[in-house]
């Protein structure tokens, strides 16, 4: 893709941040400018659920997205605000076993004694030897409400 005279209203784009400025007049020029986020590996496991399944002959499959960290198969993992401890049977992603589940990556993962009623969405995954989630009594959050149902109040819970 090229420029075009016959888009002379048409100056290009350009974005600043902190890692320098970017400009271009086309689309692939601009795809090429996006900076992939960082999938920090090094930090402990943080894996919000977003659902919890009871599936035959398996047994109890939380799902969610690994945001730091990493998550493998035999690993003891504690859920907070709960803090319930167990380990980590397997883990697949689109059906296909993994050795390790990297930030970014959705993953389903078999857990050993665990009913399905003991987690809920939103429920926080964690690495019990380094740095385990748990929860806090206080915190300080900027919120940006999508689908505003009109009023919040104490106990609403939008997940």
């Amino acid at each position: 893709l090229e420029p075009s005279d016959k888009m002379g209203w048409f100056k290009g784009w350009n974005i600043e941040r902190k890692e320098g400025k970017a400009d271009g007049k086309c689309l692939i020029e601009a795809l090429d400018a996006i900076l992939p986020p960082s999938r920090p590996t090094d930090k402990p496991l943080r894996l919000p659920l977003q659902d919890v399944y009871k599936i035959g002959g398996i047994g109890t499959v939380p799902v969610g997205r690994v945001e730091t960290g990493v998550l493998k198969p035999g690993m003891v993992v504690t859920f907070a605000p709960v803090n319930l401890t167990t380990e980590v049977k397997s883990v697949e992603m689109h059906h296909e076993a993994l050795q390790e589940a990297v930030p970014g990556d959705n993953v389903g993962f078999n857990v050993k004694n665990v009913s399905i009623k003991e987690l809920r969405r939103g429920y926080v995954a964690g690495d019990s030897k380094n740095a385990p989630p748990k929860a806090a009594s206080d915190f300080t959050a900027q919120v940006i409400v999508l689908n505003h149902p009109g009023q919040i109040s104490n106990g609403c819970t939008p997940v």
